[in-house]
This record gives structure tokens, C-alpha cells and sequence, in this order.
């Protein structure tokens, strides 16, 4: 078992979920450490169900993980597909993202160990699943952040534009600015024009609102240009916050918690059943199993529909 790429909520819940249902079964576990760059320099240790007491409430990964250029590579392919033979292992289940369910499809290429993908990220961009396991933990984390700037921002007669991660995908910005209330939601995966913003907030002051909280995804421009443009353009009080990487941290939400239970479990179930190269996932109430080239290879549609209902409710 490996956790790669960038960390997420939860991801140890779903290590001591795949640990325990292994164990259960009969099957033994070793941990990668430090992600595919632990797979390539061959650090590896036994897990046993004691080794995953205590960490289901815990943030992070006990695996640690890294970002590992070497494995886009063919000879870093081949040294990881070396560990694999050395340490006899049969099949691997990898905790990520989309970045990381490539690198496992190149793994199984090259050398025909099956692989399942288990999907963690606060970005939820992964195709073939409704939501990833650290999403909901990332969302609230957010929220707790911005119900307290939205606080101060009504205070001093603010307009605030605040940063969430998502460097190419808005799916972390929509939710947050649709469960927030946020007055306006900007995201990489739809155009907008900020002479037509800084319109709609002077009418809304001309209407009694006193202060507006502004949600962006980071890939959706240079922050501190659009805060300066608003600034110069309304000639309010603009202030420019994000809450950065303390989305990727905390006690996972007990969404986050169940959902990397289901998703550890079945992981290992589809190992026992044969599956070669899977990723698990959810649609609605029910656990699905997609081919893990669908996961990174396809584009997950954005919920435009959701972002439209944003538009009128914050109107």
C-alpha cells in the first residue's frame, strides 16, 4: 500500500481500513513510505493491525508521502517494478489522486501487479466518483475559516476575496462558496468579467448589502490582481486571505471517515475477487468500481448546475 501525492484528510482511515480487511482475510501488508519515491528507493515495512491503532481521527498519512518526478520516467517505472519483485508483492493499492492513479496504471503495465486505486484529494477531480475521501473535511475546513472572516469582514464594510486550493479545477471553491453563501464563486473552469462583478457589488451596496465575501479557486487568475482591480474599480475596502494548506490538515469529518473505510475495504475486495486495475469509488449510495485509466484519463464535469443556483441565491 502506497499514499501518494498530495495529502488528504482521511487517508489514514482508509490505511487502517485496508490493513484491517487484509488482515481479516487472511492476506499480510506492507506500507510504502514517502509515496512512489519510497516504491523506487525501496522503503517498505510490515503493517499489522496494531500499527494502525489510534490514527483513524488523524490527519495526514503515517505513510508520509512526497511528489516524485522519477516515476513519470521509464527508469523510474522500472525501479519501482524492481521493489515490487523484491519484496513479492502481489497486489497494490494506491491512496491518492489523479496524478498518482497514472503513475499505478504505468506500474501495472510493466510489470502485471494488480492495482487498485483508492481516491484522496481535497481537489475531488477525479473521474468515476461522486467524492473523494478528504473533500468534506477540506470543505469545512473552509468554512470554518470563512464564517469567521465573513465576521469581521461585515464589521469594517469589507469585500474579502479568499483563496482555496484547486490550481485546475474549481470543485473545492464551488462547494465552499455555494455552502458559505458566498457572493460571488470564481473558477478555472468558467470565464468571468470582472467589470461585471464590481457592477453587481455596487449594486448591492446601493441595495443595503455592507460587506461580500468573494470565493476563488487559485487557478482562476492572480488573486491579488482581481483584489486590486475591484479595489480600484468600487473603491471599497478589498482584502485579499487564503486559508492555503491548513485544508489539507485536520481530524478528518466523520463524511471523510466513512467514506475511506468503504472505499479501504473494498479496495481489498476487489483484490480477492481478481480485479487488475480498478479504482473504487461512489455514485449516489453505492460503491462502484471503474478502470483506473477512466480516473485521469477522463474529465470530470464541473456542477454547472450548482454553480447557476449559487448565482441566484447570492443575488
Amino acid at each position: 500500500m502506497v499514499t501518494a501525492g498530495g495529502d488528504a484528510p482521511g487517508m489514514n482511515a482508509a490505511i487502517r481500513s485496508v490493513v484491517r480487511t487484509a488482515i481479516f482475510n487472511g492476506l499480510d501488508v506492507v506500507g510504502v513510505e514517502r509515496g512512489y519515491a519510497g516504491l523506487i528507493e525501496g522503503t517498505i515495512h510490515s503493517l499489522d493491525i496494531r500499527s494502525v491503532s489510534g490514527i483513524i481521527n488523524r490527519g495526514g498519512t503515517i505513510l508520509k508521502t512526497a511528489r516524485c518526478e522519477e516515476i513519470k520516467t521509464e527508469e523510474g517505472i522500472q525501479k519501482a517494478v524492481q521493489t515490487l519483485k523484491v519484496h513479492k508483492i502481489d497486489g497494490l493499492v494506491v491512496i491518492g489522486g489523479d496524478g498518482s492513479f497514472r503513475g499505478a496504471s504505468e506500474l501495472y503495465h510493466a510489470c502485471g501487479v494488480p492495482v487498485i486505486g483508492v481516491p484522496a484529494t481535497i481537489d475531488n477531480d477525479v473521474a468515476g466518483t461522486d467524492t473523494t475521501i478528504g473533500f468534506d473535511t477540506a470543505v469545512n475546513t473552509a468554512l470554518f475559516t470563512i464564517d469567521r472572516i465573513r465576521d469581521t469582514a461585515t464589521s469594517h464594510e469589507r469585500v474579502f476575496v479568499v483563496e482555496v486550493m484547486g490550481r485546475k479545477r474549481g470543485f473545492l471553491s464551488l462547494a465552499v462558496g455555494f455552502a458559505e453563501g458566498a457572493e460571488f464563486i470564481l473558477v478555472p473552469e468558467i470565464k468571468f468579467n470582472l467589470e461585471a462583478i464590481c457592477k453587481k457589488l455596487k449594486q448591492g451596496r446601493a441595495n443595503g448589502k455592507t460587506s461580500e465575501i468573494i470565493v476563488k479557486a487559485e487557478g482562476a487568475g492572480e488573486s491579488a490582481l482581481i483584489a486590486e482591480e475591484i479595489r480600484t474599480k468600487t473603491g471599497y475596502d478589498v482584502r485579499l486571505t487564503s486559508p492555503g494548506h491548513a485544508l489539507r490538515g485536520g481530524s478528518p469529518t466523520a463524511q471523510s471517515r466513512i467514506l475511506a473505510n468503504q472505499f479501504g475495504a473494498y479496495a481489498v475486495e476487489l483484490l480477492l475477487k481478481g480485479a487488475k486495475k480498478n479504482m473504487v469509488g461512489i455514485k449516489g449510495q453505492r460503491l462502484v468500481s471503474v478502470d483506473l485509466d477512466d480516473s485521469w484519463k477522463q474529465r470530470k464535469d464541473l456542477d454547472k448546475r450548482l454553480y447557476r443556483l449559487a448565482e441566484i441565491l447570492s443575488s
